[in-house]
């Protein structure tokens, strides 16, 4: 059978596709699961469409002695902190499949198939900028790298669970997030296997938890990072994204698969976010 080359699908950087050795079968995009969407401050306000959105953290209360607030004529003003998150990052995803392509490919829904993929990619990204940002301003906590790994997580976990200013009295463990580079999270899993009255199954990958603080393994860590502990809600990452569409390009048997996205990545509590440094 004579092969026909694919006129806008490309393998690569070396040629184009030939759509007839397919047989109608296509390897799936694989994408390790993404970590951050769970995390981020949901907490708020304005409208996205005027370009920004804002987060405000509100202190703790200060007991007095009774009848301070009777004698001063009023109670203590509430204090907040608000924080600016600017809608900022503009991109787009857009591809371009000749009809003929489609037809030849032998490939049900190849359209969807790209436009979930996209969606996947769009994720990925905000996951990578998510990380950055909380990378950036994390605490830097001092460990003894030579020290066994549940001795690394625990100080850099109590440096979190410490925290005390006019925000924070101290943070539940459940309300933490153990965010680790594949390596790490796989050292920490050695370890677990290793323990003779672990719980944990050496079969699963996953072990959700390390001493009550959700743990995960992350792709999209700054390469530097080993792991991260951050309270729920640390970093704002407001997200639009323009209506889904593949419509046929003018003057030509062409179909365009577009997505187009705007999103804003913002620290909110800089305080409530660590990472490990190596002891000098």
């Amino acid at each position: 059978m004579p092969r026909i080359t694919a006129l806008n699908i490309l393998l690569e950087q070396e040629g184009k596709d030939y759509l007839a050795e397919l047989y109608g079968r296509v390897i799936e995009n694989v994408q390790k699961n993404l970590v951050s969407a769970g995390m981020k401050n949901q907490d708020l306000s304005g409208d996205p469409a005027s370009g920004t959105v804002e987060a405000k953290r509100f202190a703790n209360a200060t007991s007095k002695t009774y009848g301070t607030a009777r004698t001063a004529g009023k109670g203590d003003a509430v204090k907040a902190r608000p924080v600016t998150v600017a809608i900022d990052t503009d991109k787009e995803i857009v591809e371009e499949l000749e009809e003929k392509d489609v037809r030849l490919y032998g490939v049900d829904g190849v359209l969807d198939r790209r436009a979930a993929n996209h969606v996947l990619r769009m994720a990925a990204e905000l996951d990578t900028a998510f990380f950055a940002a909380a990378n950036e301003a994390a605490t830097e906590v001092e460990v003894d790298t030579s020290a066994p790994v549940e001795d690394q997580l625990e100080t850099v976990i109590q440096a979190c669970e410490n925290t005390k200013n006019d925000f924070v009295d101290g943070v539940p463990r459940a309300m933490m997030n153990l965010v680790c580079s594949t390596a790490y999270y796989g050292k920490i899993r050695n370890a677990l296997d290793k323990m003779q009255r672990s719980n944990v199954d050496t079969a699963a990958e996953e072990f959700l938890a390390w001493h009550g603080v959700r743990t995960q393994s992350c792709v999209n860590l700054p390469t530097s990072c080993d792991f991260l502990v951050m309270v729920d809600g640390a970093v704002a990452q407001p997200v639009m994204a323009d209506q889904y569409v593949a419509e046929k390009i003018p003057l030509s048997n062409a179909f365009g698969v577009e997505l187009f996205y705007h999103y804003g990545t913002k620290v909110v509590t800089p305080d409530l976010i660590f990472k490990p440094k190596a002891k000098a």
